[in-house]
């Protein structure tokens, strides 16, 4: 009985082995290559497989997820001789898993010393101001030559990063000094350019308020010359229609007869007021100047009626 129970458990245990040997599940997204007596035989792909006990086994399993590399700080001089610290991330995935295990032995390794390589070659080709301007560049130029070397081994390459770069201490001071010095220099540019903006916005002002000074200035004359104007021709029409109405007053019957009287009047009204004012007594030499100055300026009037009937 004892042995009967012993041939039981030693029969399931081969059983389980050989299952275990034979039966095979491959996850998503996963390749496995398989090897029969040491010779490569198949790459399984995700899902369930039944191998040959003792002649098949799984070699190598392979992830067909894109996998992340970090790449170590390196040491790499630019063409004007400046040594920096630079670090990166490769993206890359494998695309044939057969040579991936057989291309290469290692290709994580590999890739990553052919990514280091390449940096070095691509920072030599230019100048320290030019690296931090070209990381897209540099990128691309890593990422053609990785992938160009990578195909014999299965993987493909898919993009490289640059994580950080780090210039010598000396370096980064003379750096920050040139920019502080750039700044400096665009805010005086900038100072003596709103200067010169104010200063023209001035002359502007100036002489838009000089022009509209003369042009106020001239309307003004303008205005005070044309009331001046009529001002003499109300004066003059006032005059002329007086000279017409007194002429047509001493072509009346009794007209040259008031016009004397009045005349007369005037005259000896000035006299008086001439005596009021001076303490002494003014006298005509000729007491008869009174009666021709009257009769001349009847004589006047007289001319004055004829000349307007002739009209």
């Amino acid at each position: 009985m004892d042995n009967l129970l012993i041939g039981v458990v030693v029969l399931v245990a081969f059983v389980i082995v050989l299952l275990l040997k034979t039966a095979v599940v491959v996850d998503q997204q996963h390749e496995y290559v398989i090897e029969r007596l040491g010779k490569y035989r198949t790459t399984l792909e995700a899902g369930f497989h039944i191998l040959i006990p003792f002649f098949d086994k799984v070699a190598y399993k392979r992830s067909l997820k894109e996998e992340s590399i970090d790449i170590p700080a390196q040491t790499c001089i630019t063409a004007d001789n400046v040594s920096m610290e630079i670090d990166g991330c490769l993206y890359l995935q494998v695309v044939n898993s057969r040579l991936s295990a057989y291309g290469i032995d290692n290709y994580h390794f590999a890739v990553a010393q052919m990514a280091q390589t390449s940096l070095r070659s691509a920072i030599g080709k230019i100048t320290l101001d030019n690296t931090f301007e070209a990381r897209e560049n540099l990128n691309r130029q890593v990422v053609e030559a990785l992938d160009e070397a990578s195909q014999n081994w299965g993987v493909k390459v898919l993009r490289y990063e640059i994580k950080d770069i780090q210039p010598p201490r000396s370096v980064l001071d003379a750096m920050e000094k040139q920019m502080k010095a750039e700044r400096e220099k665009r805010a005086e540019i900038a100072k003596s350019e709103g200067e010169r903006q104010a200063m023209i916005n001035r002359a502007e002002g100036e002489r838009a308020e000089a022009i509209a000074r003369s042009e106020g200035e001239k309307m003004r004359l303008i205005n005070e010359a044309e009331g001046q104007a009529q001002e003499i021709l109300k004066m003059a029409e006032a005059t002329a229609e007086g000279i017409r109405s007194v002429a047509a007053a001493l072509s009346e019957p009794g007209g040259e007869e008031a016009a004397n009287l009045e005349v007369a009047k005037k005259y000896l009204d000035q006299f008086g007021k001439l005596a009021k004012e001076n303490n002494t007594m003014i006298l005509p030499a000729n007491l008869a100047d009174v009666s021709s100055m009257v009769a001349t300026v009847m004589n006047t009037l007289a001319h004055t009626k004829k000349e307007r009937d002739i009209i």
